[in-house]
């Protein structure tokens, strides 16, 4: 009795669009959706010969690799250092974490103005120590780096602040046994405490993971995909082919696939967490 209003309100705004946008992978849906034709697979083979689909998959994989390891890296690092709760670590973690709880669409624009090649602070500092700038988001070769580095900070903070939670949840007295031991601080730190955070990293690595895979908001404020699609991810992809192109079976097809891929990934990352712990 309890259960049946969250389930209903689950039913119907979860599960229901999930399964009508299979239906609707399955048919070259019109913007209407009265106007419908079966076409089964053929928006998914068209996809397999589709140039951009690719260059989408393999801008967010880019993405993905490199924002989820740098978060994983730098929060562990910040974690660790800023364990220790006092006012000043305290006011450190505050402002690492501040850029968390902000809109990344609005992230996304304040960073559009700091790297602005005419106005952009970046470029004024460059050019006051004698260095050349590039147009970070107009360039083919720094707009994808400067849209992974504008991720890493913006979601390096609730990193931290999980794993924070985790060191600050270990007993000190397996750490003491091991300085007892003769352990110094980096084996102390690799065999006691990262094997005790291991359900922390898990958690961070997954939802870091999906949270980059479905990237959208950042890469729609800051370049729109540009310069010629060297920033456009899958679910930006999916939006111009869908509520650019009205092509919305397409579209569907295309979030299918990238339902499927974060599965795979969650599973591996999963599998791969749980063979660490038996081991």
């Amino acid at each position: 009795m309890f259960v049946t209003p969250a389930a209903v309100v689950l039913g119907v705004f979860v599960v229901y669009p999930i399964v009508r946008t299979l239906w609707m992978s399955l048919h070259d849906w019109s913007l209407s959706g009265r106007n419908t034709e079966w076409v089964g697979l053929e928006n998914y083979r068209q996809l397999v010969h589709d140039g951009r689909f690719w260059n989408a998959v393999r801008v967010t994989s880019v993405y993905t690799m490199f924002a989820v390891s740098a978060q994983l890296a730098l929060g562990l690092a910040l974690a660790y250092r800023l364990r220790q709760t006092t006012w000043l670590s305290s006011i450190v973690r505050s402002a690492y974490f501040f850029p968390t709880i902000a809109a990344l669409s609005t992230m996304g624009l304040v960073w559009r103005f700091i790297l602005d090649p005419q106005i952009g602070l970046i470029n004024a500092w460059t050019g006051a120590v004698g260095l050349a700038s590039p147009e970070w988001l107009r360039s083919t070769t720094w707009a994808l780096p400067a849209v992974i580095v504008v991720g890493i900070w913006k979601n390096v903070g609730l990193t931290m602040l999980v794993i924070v939670s985790a060191l600050q949840g270990v007993p000190p007295e397996l750490e003491e046994a091991a300085q007892l031991d003769g352990a110094n601080a980096w084996e102390r730190f690799r065999h006691v405490l990262v094997p005790s955070i291991r359900p922390a990293l898990l958690f961070v690595s997954v939802i870091n993971t999906i949270a980059s895979l479905q990237l959208f908001d950042l890469v729609f404020s800051m370049t729109r995909g540009g310069p010629l699609f060297r920033t456009e991810t899958l679910v930006a992809y999916m939006y111009e082919r869908g509520f650019r192109d009205f092509r919305f079976g397409y579209a569907a097809a295309i979030s299918w696939v990238l339902f499927a891929v974060i599965m795979l990934v969650s599973v591996v990352q999963l599998r791969v967490f749980r063979d660490a712990d038996v081991d």
